[in-house]
């Protein structure tokens, strides 16, 4: 695989200090709404189970870019690369399979693809459905319906092998207009699509769930565009059109500088659902006066109920346009991955990457000097639960959950803090202390808690509340099993 030899900008973005302190309840009751389930990880993305934080910095972390693992076919005349889902994991046949379609040339073409190990990848045949949202349920009793799909605007088809499709009958299809992203959580069995549809600033994000896959909730447009994007946007596009080291668009017009949503995938990642708006910057209009052209950057986004979402990192991107010479094909164009493919102590993000928007719309002879080799499947890598970390440094912070019904036995954790520690207290009752944890020191990914006095395993059942105090280090994710 070529690997990019591009440094983000600032390998920590994002980041605001938080002092908050709130009064622990005297009554010390477990919230019903927040619950530790055994084995799912709780992470730092909002406040919600978290009742202080002090002396601790938010911070959000991009993931490493490692460049194009699809490549288009050297003997189309244009390749231009382009997914809406993640890669499916199918256990029986121990493979990864993909539906990318081919968006350059005369004609779109769709083809499935498969690998073993998610890096090389072999193309297949073409599907006869034209569609290239596609998930695998692998628990769906019937084995003619395993791999699905949505046929915007008309209703969705069901598959055996995702080559042969038939549509399900009497199925309503979701109101969409040319843009749309899917994905299925099979620990929920929940079925989530996005759309696009419009709101005041343009382009928005409408959202519906299915958990069956016939019966759909729309829930409406659900994110957007705001005026604080506007005025961010405007700050970003003036940067851009004054960096030679960017893809420029071709046509600059500072009257039609304007911020909206074009694509969101959307997926849930242990505890919290995440949004990864590919906010599109529109630059100048096209000859044609019908689109305009512009760039993407790929954005974070969370929601505990897919209905709200909370901005992340400042509204900085997760995933920026890579510069001019980094060999690159995510120079211009970007939508955003679909989900996160876990591999070992690691999320994969694959996502659309293109080098150019608008060309079609050039002069013959300016497009006779383009490359060819317009887009490919891009791959990113983030650390197990690394969207955002609590960070510390030589002062000690501390956080503290509220009260919950211990699920498990042992508590793990998930910290980076080679030159620093952190150490666990088990509050139970009144806030009385009653098991402290031995220091923990190292990138620790997967690290059981010890304990120096008491055992969180003797609290099982019984509400309790943790306390965690570190410095130097970021801070990830914490569960019990």
């Amino acid at each position: 695989m070529r690997m990019i030899n591009h440094v983000l900008a600032a390998v920590v973005i994002g980041a605001f200090i938080l002092t908050m302190a709130w009064p622990r309840s005297a009554a010390f009751a477990a919230d019903p709404a927040f619950q530790v389930v055994a084995g799912q990880r709780q992470l730092f993305v909002d406040d919600v189970g978290i009742t202080k934080i002090e002396n601790l910095e938010r911070t959000m972390h991009p993931p490493h870019k490692k460049g194009a693992v699809i490549r288009p076919d050297p003997m189309r005349p244009q390749g231009a690369l382009q997914i809406r889902s993640a890669p499916l994991w199918i256990p029986d046949e121990g493979i990864y399979r993909f539906m990318v379609m081919d968006s350059g040339g005369p004609r779109s073409t769709l083809r499935s693809f498969t690998s073993s190990d998610g890096l090389h990848w072999t193309p297949g045949r073409e599907p006869k459905q034209h569609n290239y949202m596609v998930v695998y349920d692998g628990a769906d009793p019937d084995p003619a319906r395993r791999y699905k799909t949505v046929v915007p605007n008309q209703g969705v088809a069901v598959s055996p092998d995702g080559m042969e499709w038939s549509m399900v009958p009497g199925v309503a299809g979701v109101a969409t207009s040319d843009e749309q992203n899917l994905s299925f959580d099979p620990e929920s069995r929940q079925f989530i699509l996005t759309v696009k549809r419009g709101d005041r600033h343009g382009r928005a994000v409408a959202l519906a769930t299915s958990s069956d896959f016939v019966h759909w909730d729309d829930y409406g447009v659900v994110f957007g565009a705001d005026d604080e994007d506007q005025r961010l946007g405007k700050q970003r596009i003036r940067a851009r059109v004054a960096n030679p080291q960017m893809q420029q668009p071709f046509w600059n017009d500072p009257a039609r500088y304007h911020v909206d949503v074009y694509n969101m995938g959307v997926f849930r990642y242990e505890s919290i659902y995440f949004g990864t708006p590919a906010m599109y910057h529109a630059v100048g209009p096209i000859p044609s006066g019908a689109n305009t052209v512009g760039f993407h950057r790929i954005e974070l986004t969370a929601s505990r109920d897919l209905k709200h979402w909370q901005r992340l990192g400042n509204r900085e991107a997760f995933i920026e346009n890579s510069p001019l010479g980094s060999g690159a094909y995510d120079l211009q164009q970007m939508i955003g991955p679909s989900d996160a493919v876990r591999r070992g102590d690691e999320l994969w993000f694959y996502y659309t990457s293109l080098k150019y928007r608008g060309e079609i719309d050039l002069p013959q002879q300016q497009q006779n000097k383009l490359d060819r080799d317009v887009g490919a499947i891009s791959l990113a890598v983030l650390r197990r639960d690394g969207f955002i970390s609590l960070d510390a440094g030589d002062a000690e912070g501390t956080i503290e959950t509220e009260p919950f019904t211990v699920p498990g036995t042992k508590l793990f954790v998930n910290v980076d803090a080679p030159k620093g520690e952190l150490r666990v207290d088990v509050l139970h009752g009144d806030g009385k202390v009653v098991a402290q944890s031995e220091p923990l020191t190292g990138d620790l990914l997967r690290e059981p808690v010890k304990w120096i006095e008491g055992d969180i395993a003797e609290l099982k059942g019984q509400i309790a509340s943790l306390r965690f105090t570190f410095r130097n280090g970021q801070f990830y994710s914490y569960w019990l099993e």
